[in-house]
């Protein structure tokens, strides 16, 4: 039995060894045999003279497109991204020269690490200019997709698009044909068009990252977190949170239930993707008027109080500027108030998605933001702003290291001030809420509002990756089944109609088609409560950490500066282990756990009736399988003829 046993540990030890060798990416591929510094320290002070000047000449033309929509600045746009993408691909060859690993400089291995494992530069030029050009033809059919509203469908008119028409249906009607509708017209009209273009440009993708030792593009897209244990650490985050989630899940779906009745809601399985606020099922926050816990509370809006104060878009800026400054951060630049712009123009059309952005130059930093005097306005501009003060940070750093501590980490520091900016004990700070209450049932209903909007994006956030890397590493077989298998797994959501692989429901999400990876949101959803916790340690804050506001903590603020100065200078487990003063160097969900700890105990206090989670039953399974399943032991056939039966029983019954 000794021998037995002696004999499988080392088998196991030997799996594990193997398994995590294997994780690690070969590097013979993106470098050379180069390792002389000066050559490598004279490469790169010519290549950031180099990227500047390209960094700022694509911003600016991205700048002018975004802020005044026509077809020449289109067309410069296009011409300036052309032109650096040659110039990347130059400089991954140039990168590419020198054995990085060798160099004993760590600035200079790092730098020439990123621009190695960025690159896409292996593969012929005309193969990386058909990329492109798929790339802009699925936008273009993304940007470009109208429908014809609900009630007026016989009529010719169809000018419906996605923002802010079909957002606003799917947030505003609780008219279950018309969201029915909606839901299945958007898809239908771009996902038949872009499943043929998005089938070639993956496989493009994937060519290009073969083509420079990676296994897939999905192992090119992880590497960036330099963490070879990364998918099993996600799902252990996953693990951690998941017991919310079903219980936020059950209580949702029992409101529907009461609202829509058991015929549209079964009451204990997947809910149907169109019922939850959202086009895609994302966000529940739209919901809240058929779920907040207790209704006759008032909620927290102080749009009304910053309209009687006088509030304006360039108010709202100050306002926010101001809560950096109380922290010892840095003032807005006098370029940023020259710059930016701050309200949606009148004389020319104008792209309204909020965003900040560095033109690279150590000095033009700006906001484009069509604001409107709201609440979610004064929180999307404090969001921003924390971007840009980011940019501030890391001014000084080289090029290559401007970003973010890992892909998810500009997301969750700028989400994490919104986690003091909406409290009740910020706004009253800053005058816009008088008559503050903060009772249990208050606590709640503003828990369950951050739940629907945070709680619930988690399980979409880490679906739509575990979607892109199986095509990488799996091929097209599948495309749409395999997505709703995941989105049923781990969302609970099935699609309210049946589907097939003619189908193309990941097409229906603008980042899967614009190749924008989207486990980043996912990470910064748990790092920003992480990042909210050690701040509001620093700040010397007592209570339950959903009250904690940072409001004037210039502990915080040397926290914060300090973090966002090493930009991607460091791997992100060591920008951690400082934010949380040594205690861990990993992303950890505890901290979101803890915030929400209060709306948990009364979400099981409210669920005990209900079962938690979801039954996974045929008739869900037949809504979207292909007709034939491989490894299943029920028929097609068998499950056609069950879901039928179903119906008609439900339709007897009720």
């Amino acid at each position: 039995m000794k021998t037995s046993n002696f004999s499988m540990k080392t088998i196991l030890v030997f799996a594990v060894y193997f398994i995590q060798y294997s994780l690690e990416l070969d590097y013979s591929k993106i470098q050379g045999f180069n390792t002389n510094m000066e050559e490598a320290t004279q490469f790169l002070r010519e290549w950031e003279n180099e990227a500047v000047a390209s960094c700022n000449r694509v911003a600016m033309a991205q700048w002018t497109y975004a802020t005044n929509i026509t077809e020449y600045n289109k067309k410069q746009m296009i011409d300036e991204q052309k032109l650096n993408s040659k110039f990347n691909r130059v400089s991954w060859r140039k990168a590419s020269d020198f054995m990085w690993t060798r160099i004993s400089d760590p600035i200079i291995q790092r730098q020439l690490k990123i621009l190695a494992l960025k690159g896409q530069s292996n593969v012929p030029d005309s193969k990386l200019n058909q990329m492109h050009s798929i790339l802009n033809e699925m936008k273009d059919i993304y940007a470009k997709a109208k429908i014809c509203p609900f009630s007026y469908r016989l009529t010719s008119y169809c000018e419906l698009s996605l923002e802010p028409d079909l957002v606003r249906v799917m947030a505003n009607s609780r008219d279950f044909e018309e969201l029915l509708y909606t839901w299945r017209s958007w898809r239908d009209n771009i996902g038949h068009a872009i499943r043929p273009k998005y089938i070639k440009y993956m496989e493009l993708v994937n060519e290009a990252a073969r083509s420079i030792g990676f296994e897939d593009a999905g192992q090119q897209q992880i590497a960036m977190y330099e963490d070879a244990n990364f998918k099993a650490k996600l799902e252990n985050l996953w693990t951690a949170i998941e017991p919310i989630y079903k219980h936020l899940h059950s209580y949702v779906r029992r409101k529907l239930v009461s609202h829509y009745g058991t015929r549209r809601v079964r009451i204990d399985g997947p809910i149907p993707a169109h019922l939850l606020g959202n086009m895609w099922a994302q966000n529940w926050k739209n919901i809240i008027d058929l779920v907040i816990p207790f209704p006759k509370k008032r909620r927290i809006d102080v749009s009304g109080e910053m309209l009687r104060q006088g509030y304006t878009p360039l108010k709202m800026f100050q306002i926010s500027e101001e809560f950096f400054t109380s922290l010892g951060l840095k003032a807005m630049p006098v370029e940023f108030w020259h710059n930016s712009i701050l309200e949606k123009p009148t004389n020319r059309p104008v792209s309204c998605k909020a965003s900040a952005w560095d033109f690279c130059n150590k000095y033009d930093y700006r906001i484009k933001q069509c604001t409107e005097v709201s609440m979610d306005d004064l929180l999307s501009t404090h969001h921003e702003m924390a971007h840009i003060q980011y940019y501030l940070h890391y001014s000084d750093q080289p090029l290559l290291f401007k970003e973010g501590a890992n892909p998810g980490f500009h997301e969750a520091l700028s989400d994490a001030v919104i986690l003091s900016i909406s409290t009740p004990r910020h706004l009253h700070r800053i005058g816009l809420l008088n008559n503050i209450t903060d009772d249990y049932e208050d606590q709640i209903d503003f828990l369950m509002e951050m739940a629907l909007d945070k709680i619930a994006y988690l399980p979409f956030a880490y679906s739509v990756d575990l979607w892109r890397w199986s095509v990488f590493s799996k091929g097209i077989h599948n495309l749409n089944a395999r997505w709703w298998d995941l989105k049923l797994l781990y969302q609970g959501i099935i699609p309210p109609i049946a589907r097939d692989e003619n189908d193309f429901d990941p097409g229906s999400k603008y980042h899967v088609i614009a190749d924008t990876p989207y486990i980043k949101f996912f990470i910064s959803i748990i790092l920003q409560f992480q990042i909210h916790e050690a701040l509001c340690t620093a700040s010397g804050h007592i209570g339950p950490l959903h009250t904690c506001d940072i409001y004037r903590s210039r502990e915080a603020g040397r926290i914060l500066s300090e973090i966002m100065s090493m930009g991607y200078s460091k791997p992100w487990p060591q920008v951690i282990k400082i934010l949380t003063g040594g205690k861990t160097s990993e992303i950890d969900a505890r901290p979101l756990i803890e915030y929400f700890k209060p709306l948990t105990h009364w979400l099981i206090n409210e669920n005990k009736a209900e079962r938690i989670g979801w039954s996974r039953l045929n008739e869900d399974i037949a809504l979207f399988e292909p007709l034939s399943k491989a490894n299943n032991c029920i028929s097609v056939d068998k499950y056609l003829i069950i879901f039928i039966i179903f119906n008609i029983v439900k339709n007897v019954y009720h």
